[in-house]
């Protein structure tokens, strides 16, 4: 017996994937065909209905009023019964039906965005047996089902003063519908979720009797592809590439414990400002290790800009441009790093060399053809820009252990030499140069503008255009050039990382952009094959230290507070979206809402970690796995809001310039398959493409901050919390605060 279809019709949300993993935990051996709303018309779409089981209707952001924001939606409630499979709304799938049976759509008077309320309900029909549900609501929109024969209402929440009676489920009268308006599908859900569904499924399959379902076929294959999830698809890809003969990474372990990273990185040309370097710099927990590539004219790097058809590949002098072709940059990297695979080296440590660099935030804008007009004033940094490392030093911080690594060949001398010139160097010693003195030129958001944006990201809010925006905006630093034979842009590193010791530090010198980072937040790390874990750790909730901020003060002012908890939760929600597409069930939230403490703030952290099922992909999967769902996560969702392709259109509407290679990510993506990427925040850049600074007389650097705006968000926090988050980068610039 063939297993039961269900369609999905998604409406660019970002929590589809939670629902079809709660539809295929709750419905045993279903398959999920996910579509857009607009993908189809409806009279496209109608001769295949029968060939489904049921269809779920999910959430989405706008108005079920708005045709451009419902689309096929909107006609299938109508369709004869003999066509129509059952269907269950969530979330905007209720408010469609409800208002095409006449309902009235309003505006909530206070506006519900990741915020738990308890669930009444009649214990009957979609709820028998769902007993006590405490559900998370995404909603500044609801539905008046008074005076609607055909809508009974099955459940409602009590918001008292604020917003009165409020439905949260229904079901007509005589069709097979079904839709509740909270998210029974969202992580802190309790009851409500895998009970209705299985009611759900319940009703459908006494339908399903009645009409009868007609037998899946190849053209309903051809029409709707691969079913969710689709390991499948990246079992074909990944396999097609050539079997790999095992080679073993050269590597030296010495033990130093008392040689600092600084000296490490300019043994190997930190100071050096017009050859690059890179080092992912792990200077406090969470992180361990750090990673010092040791580049040579012969370490090939990558530039990419969004919409050009060729990558441009720089080997030393050497500068040649590869077409793309069929393939989209993404797809272009993972052919070239197929054929480097079959290295093992040390299992003690995360990296034995591969690509290390930085992706834009527009690159990842790009991937959801959310790209609107681009507004670049001035140079360009490239969208992809990484080396790819051959040779490197890994420092654990643990251990004290270094080991010096090389890809080229079992006899490198470059190996040996490292080691003898590194004991060398603990032997002699070095001093620490003192912190650099600088007076720097600074321009930042001019407060009232920024503020009047903050009004108009709400307003969008209750619009139920979105959930979360996080707004940013760009800061200027002008400094004077100052001749020296140590890299300025180094000097200003090495300052950073006294300064601010980030478990995610950074010092990519790509030319032509220099990145200098003190990151807190990984953005999506996962680990080498076989059986990888893919772990997402987002960030949001800060709390500045200062004197009587305990640990006790900084839980209650983040773990006590509705706002922080739910900005948080909605970007859990969107990173387990995320998560799910690409690896399917296996997706758990390991961590919510911990307070974790950094050099200077105390920050809200969740964790969230998603595996592959075992018994349906192979070790090539597993291999380039990671680096597709970095492709499929970015931006960041922690910078982007939710829905996240919504949220993106908006924020090009309030923000003025591209973010460019600030709210993107960097990191590593190793030959072994595993890769660690942050999110660049906390961080300044420059553009140099090799034209001096002294021939101007300065340098020109800049720095995004911002936040998530909420409904619960006020004008003046918001505007406050941007200083905060810039404070820590402007600190080695010589400023102790924005001006």
């Amino acid at each position: 017996m063939s297993p039961p279809k269900i369609l999905f019709i998604d409406s660019y949300d970002s929590f589809t994937f939670n629902i079809a993993a709660l539809c295929r935990t709750s419905i045993p051996g279903c398959e999920i065909q996910i579509i857009k709303n607009d993908q189809f018309t409806i009279q496209q779409l109608t001769p295949h209905l029968p060939h489904f089981a049921a269809v779920v209707v999910g959430p989405g952001p706008g108005s079920p009023e708005n045709l451009q924001d419902i689309g096929v939606i909107k006609y299938l409630w109508k369709l004869p019964d003999e066509l129509l499979p059952p269907v269950l709304g969530v979330c905007l799938g209720l408010q469609s039906l409800c208002v095409e049976f006449g309902a009235r759509l309003k505006r909530l008077s206070v506006v519900k965005h990741g915020l738990i309320s308890k669930i009444h309900h009649t214990n009957k029909d979609l709820f028998e047996g769902a007993g006590l549900i405490e559900a998370v609501r995404y909603h500044s929109l609801h539905v008046d089902v008074s005076g609607c024969p055909e809508i009974e209402e099955l459940a409602w929440a009590d918001d008292g003063s604020e917003n009165g009676r409020v439905v949260m489920g229904v079901r007509h009268a005589t069709k097979p519908f079904w839709a509740v308006q909270y998210h029974p599908e969202s992580v802190r859900t309790i009851g409500g979720g895998k009970q209705i569904v299985q009611n759900f499924w319940s009703f459908a399959s006494t339908w399903n009797a009645a009409r009868g379902v007609k037998p899946w076929g190849s053209t309903q294959s051809s029409v709707f592809g691969f079913p969710w999830p689709p390991l499948s698809i990246q079992d074909a890809i990944v396999t097609k590439s050539p079997i790999i003969i095992p080679r073993t990474v050269n590597t030296a372990i010495i033990h130093l414990p008392h040689l600092s990273t600084p000296h490490i990185c300019e043994l190997l040309g930190a100071k050096d400002e017009s050859s690059p370097f890179v080092v992912l710099d792990s200077v406090a927990k969470p992180g361990r290790f750090t990673i010092i590539g040791s580049l040579s004219r012969s370490s090939p790097q990558f530039t990419y800009h969004c919409r050009d058809l060729f990558v441009t590949v720089r080997t030393g002098d050497n500068v040649r441009r590869e077409q793309l072709g069929t393939n989209d940059i993404w797809s272009w990297m993972k052919s070239f790093m197929c054929q480097k695979r079959g290295f093992v080296g040390s299992p003690d440590i995360p990296f034995w060399g591969g690509l290390v660099g930085i992706l834009s935030y527009e690159i990842g804008v790009d991937k959801l053809k959310a790209l609107g007009q681009r507004r670049w004033r001035g140079r360009r940094h490239p969208d992809l820009n990484m080396v790819f490392v051959e040779r490197s030093v890994v420092v654990d911080s643990v251990t004290r252990n270094v080991y010096v690594q090389s890809l080229l060949s079992n006899d490198d001398a470059w190996v040996s030499k490292t080691v003898t010139s590194l004991k060398d160097l603990t032997t002699h010693g070095a001093t620490e140069p003192p912190p650099t003195k600088l007076v720097p030129k600074i321009t930042t958001p001019k407060e009232s503008l920024y503020k009047s944006r903050i009004t108009l990201a709400k307003e969008k809010l209750f619009a139920g255009e979105s959930y979360e925006l996080c707004l940013t905006a760009l800061s200027h630093i002008s400094l004077p050039h100052v001749q020296s034979d140590t890299s300025s842009s180094w000097r200003l590193f090495r300052d950073l990382r006294k300064a601010n010791p980030a478990p995610h530090a950074a010092y990519l010198r790509l030319h032509p952009t220099t990145l200098v980072s003190s990151s807190p937040e990984r953005f999506l790390s996962f680990s080498r094959p076989s059986n990888p874990v893919y772990q997402l750790r987002p960030i949001k909730g800060t709390v500045s230290k200062g004197p009587g901020i305990t640990r006790a003060v900084a839980e209650d002012a983040l773990i006590g507070s509705p706002k922080e908890v739910a900005e948080n939760l909605m970007i859990v929600d969107l990173i387990t979206h995320d998560l799910h597409g690409v690896v399917g069930e296996n997706v758990t939230v390991k961590k919510f809402c911990a307070v974790e403490e950094y050099e200077t703030v105390w920050q809200l952290v969740s964790v969230i970690e998603g595996t592959l099922p075992q018994t349906t992909h192979s070790l090539e999967a597993e291999w380039g796995l990671g680096w597709d769902l970095l492709s499929n996560s970015l931006p960041p969702g922690s910078m982007t809001g939710a829905p996240k392709k919504r949220s993106v259109e908006i924020l090009q509407t309030l923000e003025d310039s591209d973010r460019s290679i600030y709210s993107g990510t960097f990191g590593y993506w190793c030959v072994s398959g595993a890769g660690d990427w942050a999110v660049t925040i906390r961080s300044c850049f420059k553009y140099d493409d090799g034209s001096c600074a002294a021939d101007s007389g300065k340098e020109e650097w800049r720095i995004g901050a911002g936040g998530a705006i909420t409904a619960l968000s006020t004008v003046e926090g918001e505007w406050d919390e941007m200083h905060l988050k810039l404070q820590s980068v402007f600190r080695m610039f010589g400023a102790k605060q924005p001006s």
